[in-house]
């Protein structure tokens, strides 16, 4: 167990003792601190150690009474719910989380190293991620978590068990990652059931087409899948019927150690892919066309462990700085790049955002009426799906009306039901949306159907008049780190219940 500061505390003592008094007398009261960082300390943002130490004597109350334990047994218990109380302009800054989407296919990569540790930086304390490494801990691996620093230390050297365990498998869709290495490593993977959120149809056809035209043996028994190898697997041209991203990296990690060449044509073009391929590059792989739809890889013996930082999560980014527009905020995402937005910037820019790059920061601001948007949701560098339920709730925002075409997952219009139980007004057709604002967001008791809807309602509760409260926020645990921390410290009034399960996940 770590620790933290409580901040909703402390503003909570900060407003009762000043009672109706103004800010600028206490300021002058207490002494070397502004009438505009008080009221920041009111809000629940984050201050300095001086401050809150003299702070503290001011208020009579020892700097222990608010420092409590931060919870990190994440596996062990779950989010219920979530409350929110809007209407507050968010501001200040937030570290954007390391990459979902790059963080998970990388702990898979590295348990391709048979000798050597691994080790793994900047690494989002998610419950995927969490589910990925006690999946490894199930097949031998030793996975060591520095929580404190976000560091993963991976040591395959033992990985020893092919079956992924069906527990830990249905818990996170990202476990189809794992077939590549362990068929690799051991010369063949089983693996029952897939899960995640529930999106509608992902075929995973594709991956296993891909690993028989490598060499491999694939069987099929109901939902049971077995993929096997009698020697070394062999180099191909792969051609993927859609740009899937979790295809391209099971594929491109299953060629790296396969003899020859292996071509994949119509490969995903994010920048998780390109920041997995960095990865295995790295470890020794012989990866080309990084960045374009076609990758070149040719087969190598062996890779190494190596040092590597995740990149930043481009859908966290985005998702804060849809908040700061939603708000009308002004919000700082530290370690975030704007390049990696794609569409995503354009359309924040046309609905009146502003986005300013300044280093390794990216700050956000919306200065006056937000104007609707349309949108159609594509792979990379086309607006991401991931990023389509946070901009439903942004465009009830904007004044007119907005449409929103999905053309990725056929269920991504989860949100659109328990935003319109807010009072939004969403009209559904087929793959088509259609956003009549601005509306005046009322609190309501709604359901994280999966994890991007969850984040859509996080941003109409941070601008609904009242409390909202999110059933199923474990939900939104999936993909979004440190969810009561980061909010808190923009001003957001958030709180959860949590329930220890006893059994993983």
């Amino acid at each position: 167990m770590g620790s933290m500061l409580d901040t909703q505390q402390l503003a909570v003592l900060l407003k009762e003792r000043r009672g109706d008094r103004g800010l600028r007398d206490i300021a002058q009261e207490i002494g070397n601190v502004s009438p505009a960082t008080l009221s920041r300390i009111e809000n629940g943002k984050m201050l300095d150690v001086e401050t809150f130490l003299r702070l503290c004597d001011w208020l009579e109350v020892n700097p222990q009474h608010f420092i409590k334990e931060a919870q990190r047994d994440m596996l062990n218990s779950q989010a219920l719910r979530y409350r929110i109380e809007g209407g507050q302009r968010l501001e200040g800054s937030v570290v954007v989380q390391g990459a979902k989407n790059a963080a998970l296919p990388i702990i898979a990569a590295s348990l391709l190293v048979s000798k050597g540790q691994t080790i793994l930086r900047n690494v989002p304390l998610i419950r995927d991620v969490y589910a990925a490494i006690e999946l490894a801990r199930s097949l031998g691996v030793k996975m060591t978590l520095h929580e404190e620093d976000q560091v993963l230390v991976v040591d395959a050297s033992n990985l020893n068990v092919s079956t992924l365990a069906e527990r830990l498998t249905s818990s996170f869709r990202a476990s189809v990652l794992f077939l590549a290495p362990v068929l690799q490593r051991v010369g063949n993977v089983a693996i029952e059931t897939v899960g995640g959120c529930s999106l509608g149809k992902r075929s995973l056809d594709f991956h296993y087409r891909g690993f028989a035209r490598l060499g491999a043996t694939v069987s099929e028994q109901g939902e049971n899948i077995d993929v096997s190898r009698e020697g070394p697997l062999q180099g191909n041209y792969l051609y993927l019927d859609t740009p899937s991203h979790t295809g391209t990296e099971n594929l491109m990690v299953a060629a790296c150690m396969a003899q020859g060449t292996t071509i994949i044509e119509n490969a995903a073009l994010e920048p998780e892919i390109a920041d997995v391929a960095n990865f295995l590059n790295l470890m020794g792989a012989r990866i080309s066309g990084i960045g374009t739809g076609v990758l070149q890889i040719e087969g190598v013996s062996e890779l190494s462990g190596v040092e590597y930082t995740i990149m930043p999560d481009r859908i966290d980014a985005g998702t804060f700085a849809m908040l700061a527009a939603a708000t009308q905020g002004d919000i700082e995402l530290i370690g975030a790049q704007l390049r990696h937005f794609g569409v995503a910037r354009a359309k924040l820019e046309q609905m009146g955002v502003e986005l300013q790059q300044e280093g390794p920061v990216i700050r956000v601001r919306r200065p006056s009426t937000l104007r609707p948007i349309n949108i159609t949701t594509w792979p990379y560098p086309g607006f991401a799906t991931d990023l389509q339920p946070q901009m439903m709730a942004l465009a009830c925002c904007a004044s007119g009306t907005s449409y929103i075409r999905e053309t990725v997952f056929n269920k991504r219009f989860a949100a659109a039901q328990e935003l319109n139980r807010m009072g939004a007004q969403i009209g559904l057709d087929g793959e088509a949306a259609v956003v009549k604002g601005p509306t005046a967001f009322v609190g309501a008791t709604v359901e994280a159907l999966d994890l991007r809807a969850g984040m859509a309602l996080v941003l109409a509760g941070a601008v609904a008049e009242g409390e909202t409260i999110i059933e199923n926020a474990s939900m939104i645990e999936r993909g979004c780190s440190a969810v009561i921390r980061r909010f808190t410290q923009l001003g957001l009034t958030i709180s959860e219940e949590r329930e220890k399960t006893g059994v993983l996940l």
